[in-house]
């Protein structure tokens, strides 16, 4: 038993051995290789630095022990010395910074950028906006696509679990995209380490930064700075395309948001509301209140028979745009009136509860001015 018990370990063990990956992604971008190489580099001078250090340290300790006689040197103010272990620190510390300044700059340098995309952080989702160059004008939200049975270890973990959305950022290979950051609520911070950049997103506050992929491919990141109960439920997935790719895709792109516009002015039926609150619902309630309406009891509210959804509109409308402070409920003042005024009433007459209400999108205008309160 205890042989057999070793030997699982010891094939455990080289599983993980076989499986494991050390080191930074692989780079797929200019400035991605420049600070791949930087890494190196610098981790060569300390393993350098190291050896020497430990090695003249352990050679006294066993040459020059008590055991054997030794008798410490007496010298003091030695300018030999002195002028050794200053010069040698700077040198290396020199030979540090230079290509790290160098890429750090290269890193700053946003100019003669092809394309630029806003990119806002949400609890918990990201936000795309294009504003120059080919795509302009197309918006979208970009939520995990993860299903939550495997969350709540409910169904077997996918591949790409917990790293994969709904909507990828899509960009051209080989063109300089540059990138605004800013974010809605918390601090928030946008990373893909193949591609070279990592930029914090603060409300109030518009960044940048770069990236040039080479090559057409997926690429994965995560929001790398601790904003919530959520943070680890936020990827990110840029999807590069070949030229002629991406302009399709802008084409289609194009064409889909078009054709889901709303008009705000409209008065809409119930039925057409439903509709469109249940897509704002999944994509935006659902990670809480479950699509079920029946929340995570200890955790999140359920929806389905609760008085938010039955009592007053105005209540369930500003809690909606304001959230909640001293709880989970974010505020989700970047929807749009109509998406707030659909979600209002697909929560009111879905589930437990069928009040009936409808809620245009001039209700929700109204109270975001705080002009006028509904019954």
């Amino acid at each position: 038993m205890k042989r057999t018990s070793v030997a699982g370990m010891a094939a455990l063990a080289a599983s993980g051995v076989a499986h494991a990956q050390f080191g930074l992604q692989s780079p797929e971008s200019p400035i991605a290789q420049q600070i791949y190489d930087l890494h190196s580099l610098i981790f060569g001078i300390c393993v350098v630095v190291f050896i020497a250090v430990f090695s003249v340290m352990f050679y006294s300790i066993f040459y020059h022990r008590k055991s054997l006689g030794a008798k410490p040197a007496s010298f003091h103010e030695n300018t030999t010395v002195e002028v050794i272990w200053t010069i040698v620190p700077f040198v290396i510390l020199v030979g540090m910074a230079v290509p790290a300044t160098r890429t750090v700059l290269a890193m700053k340098d946003t100019s003669d950028a092809e394309m630029t995309i806003k990119v806002t952080g949400y609890q918990w989702k990201w936000g795309y906006d294009y504003l120059k160059g080919d795509g302009e004008g197309i918006s979208f939200y970009s939520n995990l696509a993860t299903p939550y049975a495997q969350i709540h270890n409910e169904a077997p973990k996918g591949p790409e679990y917990l790293l994969e959305v709904d909507n990828p950022l899509v960009v051209p290979a080989g063109k300089k995209i540059r990138v605004l950051t800013t974010a809605n609520d918390v601090i928030h911070s946008f990373w893909v380490g193949a591609l070279g950049f990592k930029q914090d997103a603060i409300p109030g506050f518009v960044r940048d930064t770069w990236f040039y992929a080479k090559n057409s491919g997926i690429y994965r990141g995560q929001c790398v700075e601790l904003c919530g109960k959520d943070h680890g439920f936020m990827p990110i997935v840029i999807h590069v395309m070949e030229d002629g790719d991406y302009k399709q895709w802008v084409a289609a792109k194009k064409k889909e948001i078009e054709a889901s516009r709303i008009d705000p002015n409209k008065t809409y039926t119930l039925t057409e509301l439903k509709a469109q609150g249940e897509k704002v619902y999944q994509g935006n309630c659902a990670a809480c209140h479950q699509a079920s309406g029946m929340g995570v009891p200890g955790a999140f509210p359920a929806l389905s028979g609760s008085k938010v959804a039955t009592g007053p509109v105005a209540d369930q409308i500003k809690l909606v745009l304001n959230g909640k402070q001293g709880t989970a409920m974010a505020s989700f003042k970047q929807l749009s009136d109509i998406e707030i005024a659909a979600v209002v009433t697909y929560e009111r007459n879905s589930w437990a509860n069928q009040t009936g209400d409808v809620v245009q999108a001039a209700d929700v205008k109204a109270l975001r001015g705080g002009t006028v309160a509904l019954k």
